[in-house]
């Protein structure tokens, strides 16, 4: 399998990477204050036939007519905190892209992980834009092409923001491995927009 460190300015087609979207100190006071006060859960998931505890926490905030899940798991719907109403707001006036939920991962340290995968279920529609703010340690987001199986690594700054959209789902994996030498935590805001259900 092919790998090599990615330059934030060559990412392949359908992603884009600004590295400092928020300034170093609002990047901090929002991950403290998102610790402190979202109401984290660890939903069990099944892969592969085997059920468990996901090996990170998660946070999903939508409008009140939206539901998602993932491996057989539904998530438990939060209502929208004003400060993160306020930044979705603020992104789509800037990327003239509407977003209705928002799922917030924390990586607890670097055990803490996201397995392979594709944010390509039928509710996100055709060619979904997903937006990923990070705050918090720096962690190596992994692209896998489909066909190549060609992994490109891209770190992922404390206030940065990677913007995946066009067939960056359809020809892309995406992963967050292991870093069992980071003692340090990370909060990922990854916004999007789900079809409503047809009543």
């Amino acid at each position: 399998m092919q790998r090599q460190k990615a330059n934030p300015h060559m990412l392949p087609n359908g992603f884009s990477y600004q590295r400092r979207a928020l300034s170093a100190q609002k990047s901090l006071d929002l991950f403290y204050h998102l610790q402190q006060n979202l109401n984290w859960q660890q939903p069990n998931t099944t892969v592969y036939g085997r059920t468990g505890p996901i090996p990170r926490l998660q946070c999903f905030i939508s409008d009140n007519d939206i539901e998602y899940g993932y491996s057989h798991s539904k998530l438990v719907v939060e209502p929208w905190p004003a400060i993160l109403l306020a930044l979705r707001k603020r992104l789509e006036a800037h990327l003239q892209q509407p977003f209705n939920s928002l799922l917030v991962n924390y990586y607890r340290d670097g055990n803490d992980t996201m397995g392979w995968h594709s944010d390509d279920e039928i509710e996100l529609g055709f060619q979904p834009t997903i937006v990923c703010i990070s705050l918090g340690a720096e962690r190596v987001l992994k692209l896998k092409h489909k066909a190549s199986n060609k992994v490109t690594d891209l770190l992922l700054h404390s206030g940065s923001c990677l913007v995946m959209n066009g067939d960056s789902q359809r020809d892309y994996q995406h992963a967050i491995a292991k870093q069992t030498t980071l003692a340090h935590p990370r909060i990922s805001l990854t916004f999007r927009y789900i079809l409503p259900k047809r009543s």
